[in-house]
């Protein structure tokens, strides 16, 4: 999960990872959640004691979310252009092509950060537990900023795919933040384009 201060001192939830006292006793101390966001069609899973602990927040899906969610209220839908809310600070792009994810990436302009969830993963090394390890071996993640196969076997739509990714990789970014993984603190960018290379390439 990764927290984004707006303009008017509110918080922007990106991904949010499980709820517990203590998490959000830290978050409070920042300032009061105003966004909740969910960014594509998978990482939803915690969405709803979010709701609850914060009520006033507005909640953002991905396209296919409402959907798929129905026990929950989705406020607004993710585009391919950023939200009113956080637009004076945040660029937006739905990534086209892998309709089954549906992911949409978000660039802090200020800081150079790009936040991701399944496009790229990041494993330097082979993570600490055994399933981890299981799945990063079997994706075949290890070794840095990686695309895993599951998600190469997701895409639909190559063309809508590569413009997405060169429309993304126009952007001013050094660091990435990925859900799965480690922060890449420098060189993001080259990473990525690295990691979809083949793709970008054909």
């Amino acid at each position: 999960m990764t927290v984004a201060r707006l303009a008017d001192g509110g918080l922007l939830l990106h991904s949010p990872i499980p709820h517990t006292p203590a998490l959000a006793q830290e978050i409070a101390a920042l300032g009061p959640v105003t966004h909740l966001v969910a960014p594509n069609r998978v990482h939803h899973l915690y969405l709803g004691p979010w709701t609850e602990a914060c009520p006033d927040a507005t909640l953002h899906g991905a396209p296919g979310l409402r959907d798929k969610r129905r026990d929950l209220v989705f406020h607004r839908e993710l585009g391919d252009a950023p939200a009113s809310d956080w637009a004076d600070r945040l660029d937006q792009a739905l990534v086209a092509g892998i309709p089954h994810v549906n992911e949409v990436v978000l660039l802090h302009r200020a800081s150079r950060t790009l936040l991701l969830t399944d496009l790229a993963m990041n494993f330097p090394s082979l993570p600490e537990g055994f399933w981890t390890r299981l799945f990063v071996r079997a994706m075949a993640l290890q070794g840095g900023v990686r695309t895993s196969r599951l998600i190469h076997s997701l895409v639909r739509d190559r063309a809508a795919l590569r413009a997405s990714l060169e429309r993304i990789l126009a952007w001013d970014f050094d660091r990435v933040v990925v859900s799965h993984g480690e922060l890449c603190e420098r060189g993001g960018r080259d990473a990525l384009r690295s990691a979809w290379a083949r793709l970008l390439r054909a």
